[in-house]
């Protein structure tokens, strides 16, 4: 019996916990599932939630049903990597002959006040007490800070389900930087027709209880702050001894193993893989297959096989723009720009459908079949 561990239920560590389950079943696999959470968290749409909508509710023990995975409840404290132990927050200690780490990344809060002050999207509970304090608000101001894709989209929602408050979207460089010339420009007359205030080359140095301060010392007046400019990774990795990079993820091999505990393999947001074109950023389309991919390599280990090496290539990069708008931009596989991209209701269908509920995914895993899409993305150049 070989016991694996997979800290982290969210889609990558969903994935990879029945994907490992399927592949180890005949050689003795013992899966274990933690999160903090009972119920499954769509990370992608919390933006929505932000916004006031309701969206269906997942509890994980049936989301693994029929597996054989064990769900277990709990908040990870911390990590012993040569006991080969994880001890949550009651107390528990749950041991682990391999781990599967895809605890994701929470919001870097090195900015003075953003911890305090300002909400973020690190869990669904934290996104419905945002929401909730909208609510409040019969008029008054909404600042996002951050111009990536959250920040885009966080904007575009709130100001669209709640147009009797102020947005003003703050970023250092142009939303949608990363994107062509023709859907910036799409995006940003989204924006404008939705009534959001996109102020460009600001640099923020302090969040306050109604505001945030602006390098050069102004004020900008926020009845709520959403802070959506950047991730790290938990401090449990670093502090484990689990080599890491700057931003405290993972760094891992061609198998997605830990480089320094090999028993240890990080997915998704936590991990640092390493592409010819670079490190991956934390994306929804590197998250699943990462999480295939480690499952795979760790079942090949059990077996006594030489793991594959992980490749990957980006496709696209979707922006929902409210709930009837979006832009899509496709991406070459190292994610610069192509001159193809949708827009309007075309671009919502494309979105929903790349974005819609991950259950028909985790069905086809537990079947033994991996979705066309996840093999597509895992098809990109070493």
């Amino acid at each position: 019996m070989t016991d694996i561990l997979v800290l982290g239920a969210g889609y990558t560590g969903v994935a990879a916990a029945i994907r490992v389950a399927v592949r180890t079943r005949r050689t003795g696999g013992r899966v274990r599932l933690v999160n903090a959470s009972s119920r499954f968290t769509e990370r992608l749409r919390l933006h929505q939630t932000a916004a006031g909508q309701r969206l269906a509710d997942y509890p994980l023990d049936e989301v693994v049903a029929g597996t054989g995975i064990e769900f277990v409840q709990g908040r990870v404290a911390g990590l012993d990597v040569e006991r080969r132990e994880a001890r949550l927050e009651d107390g528990r200690v749950l041991g682990y002959d391999k781990l599967i780490y895809a605890l994701g990344t929470v919001t870097d809060t090195s900015v003075p006040g953003v911890a305090e002050h300002a909400h973020v999207y690190d869990d669904y509970a934290g996104t419905v007490r945002f929401a909730e304090h909208l609510d409040t608000l019969e008029s008054g101001t909404v600042v996002v800070a951050g111009g990536g894709l959250t920040g885009v989209e966080s904007a575009a929602e709130i100001a669209e389900a709640r147009p009797h408050l102020r947005v003003v979207l703050l970023t250092r460089g142009r939303p949608g930087s990363m994107m062509g010339e023709r859907a910036r420009a799409y995006l940003d007359a989204a924006l404008r027709r939705l009534g959001v205030e996109v102020r460009t080359g600001v640099d923020i140095t302090k969040v306050l209880p109604d505001g945030v301060e602006l390098a050069g010392g102004e004020l900008v007046h926020s009845d709520a702050t959403l802070w959506t400019t950047g991730t790290r990774g938990l401090p449990a990795a670093a502090e484990s001894g689990l080599t890491v990079d700057a931003r405290g993820r993972i760094v891992v091999d061609f198998a997605l193993r830990s480089v320094s505990h090999p028993d240890v393999y990080a997915v998704g947001d936590a991990a640092a893989v390493s592409q010819r074109f670079g490190v991956l950023h934390g994306t929804c389309q590197g998250g699943i297959p990462t999480g295939l991919h480690a499952a795979d390599s760790l079942a090949a280990t059990l077996r006594g096989k030489t793991p594959r090496g992980f490749r990957f290539g980006y496709i696209h990069q979707p922006i929902s723009l409210g709930r009837n708008d979006a832009v899509i931009q496709f991406t070459r596989p190292d994610d610069s720009p192509r001159r193809g991209y949708l827009k309007g209701r075309a671009a919502v269908t494309y979105k929903e459908v790349v974005s819609s509920s991950p259950m028909p995914t985790f069905k086809l895993l537990k079947r033994g079949l991996a979705p066309v899409w996840a093999l597509a993305l895992s098809a990109g150049p070493a």
